[in-house]
């Protein structure tokens, strides 16, 4: 479905300053508010959704509905981007990988925290700890008191959503 682009040019037009003003607030950075402003719009866009344009409130609520989680993503892709390069300070210099490889080692690190986010918690959890602290399948069973055939399926669950992120 596409949406209109009189009322879109409207809710542009209507709502954009406050938006930014709103988003800048939450980002403290022009250049990121800016981003996530045009993000939001071509959620919108591609969503095929507009709000009723009659109501300025619920076009407000709706725009930032879109704009809070593209702040929050906006958020996590950061604290991944600290994480990976504090782990990168600690290499030597030799292994550095070159700023390609970085991008493509962040892309990946988001995509498949975006898949894990999806999950329920328990499944997020069996993944966890199988992958980051080794724990086996026994060991998860008993630490989230679950059958293992429980943990195996989750185990299924989200390396199926990874292995789905990174072909996307």
């Amino acid at each position: 479905m596409t949406v209109a682009a009189p009322c879109l040019h409207r809710l542009y037009q209507d709502h954009s300053p406050w938006l930014l003003g709103w988003l800048h607030r939450r980002v403290n950075d022009g250049a990121d508010a800016a981003d996530l402003l045009h993000d939001t719009y071509l959620r919108l866009i591609t969503s095929g959704r507009l709000p009723d344009s009659d109501c300025p409130e619920q076009s407000r609520a709706f725009l930032m509905q879109i704009a809070k989680g593209l702040v929050i993503d906006l958020h996590r892709r950061r604290r991944l981007e600290r994480a990976y390069l504090e782990s990168l300070a600690q290499l030597p210099a030799a292994c550095v990988p070159s700023e390609e490889q970085r991008a493509l080692v962040l892309d990946t690190l988001t995509r498949v925290d975006a898949a894990l986010d999806r999950l329920r918690p328990r499944t997020r959890s069996v993944f966890l700890l199988s992958r980051f602290e080794h724990l086996t399948y026994a060991q998860i069973s008993a630490r989230l008191d679950v059958s293992v055939a429980t943990v195996r399926q989750d185990m299924l669950r989200a390396t199926t959503a990874c292995l789905l992120a990174l072909a996307a």
